[in-house]
């Protein structure tokens, strides 16, 4: 092979490359869903350090209430330190969400009740109290996630 051919396939190779190059990433798109953020859920003022503190997720419009934890979209358990008790969910897609926490001080993973009422601490995303006229729907618990987010959960006893 001559100097001169073995120019000519260089170009081409490099050519096709090139060409190769361009349309791998026109065709690769970095959408806003693609994006993932993380979300920190804090919960303060715990009654005592009994237990451990239940942080279900939800995603979905008609999730809560989940009294028996079914339609959650991730759950995690937090251990309480000094009447506290945070947890972070990481790689979550842009979107709307709902966080529900339960107090489980006797860690079996259920809300306990009494004759009607929770016997241990609740607590949804944007609510200071619960009753008959304020129940827990998602649409009154999510928030946007758009982008990293810290928030506090109160949690309620009755």
């Amino acid at each position: 092979m001559t100097i001169l051919t073995m120019k000519k396939y260089k170009h081409i190779i490099l050519y096709a490359i090139g060409i190769f190059s361009i349309a791998f990433l026109s065709s690769y798109k970095l959408t806003k869903s693609a994006l993932v953020y993380s979300l920190t859920v804090k919960v303060e003022e715990l009654r005592n350090s009994k237990g451990l503190v239940q942080f279900a997720l939800y995603n979905k419009e008609g999730s809560i209430p989940d009294e028996k934890y079914k339609t959650f979209y991730r759950k995690m358990t937090g251990e309480i330190i000094k009447g506290s008790s945070t947890v972070t969910f990481n790689n979550l897609p842009e979107g709307k969400y709902a966080v529900n926490i339960l107090h489980d001080e006797n860690t079996n993973g259920k809300i306990d009740k009494g004759l009607i009422l929770p016997k241990e601490g609740i607590g949804f995303s944007n609510y200071q109290s619960i009753g008959l006229t304020n129940r827990p729907t998602f649409s009154k618990a999510s928030f946007k996630l758009e982008s990293n987010l810290k928030i506090r959960v109160h949690v309620i006893y009755m």
